[in-house]
């Protein structure tokens, strides 16, 4: 598992849109699984689950991020999980900690 947390600044819809089509540029295999979005009492969050292949790990990876919107301040959470082919401990976090690279300069752009 590889994680990535932080306060962003902007406008919450627009950096949504572009985590969204960075991730989904980033790979052939890149999917948008599922997602949600609530608002309520000024407060909006919006999850959302991407997957792809990882060639590096030879399997399937997934990529869930949180961005929660309060008055003023924006949080991001990107949580990667599946990256290992082992059966009780994890072997490599190869394909994982690549899905988060590929947001990072995205991120960044953002961050506070």
């Amino acid at each position: 598992m590889a994680k990535l947390e932080c306060e962003l600044q902007g406008d919450f819809h627009q950096i949504l849109d572009e985590l969204t089509d960075t991730i989904i540029g980033g790979s052939l295999s890149a999917s948008i699984e599922d997602g949600s979005t609530f608002e309520a009492e000024g407060c909006l969050c919006a999850v959302r689950v991407f997957e792809r292949y990882s060639m590096i790990g030879g399997n399937r990876v997934s990529l869930n991020i949180t961005l929660l919107k309060t008055e003023n301040r924006i949080f991001f959470s990107a949580i990667t999980s599946g990256g290992s082919q082992a059966v009780l401990f994890k072997l490599n976090t190869f394909g994982e900690e690549a899905f988060l690279d590929g947001i990072r300069k995205t991120v960044q752009k953002y961050r506070l």
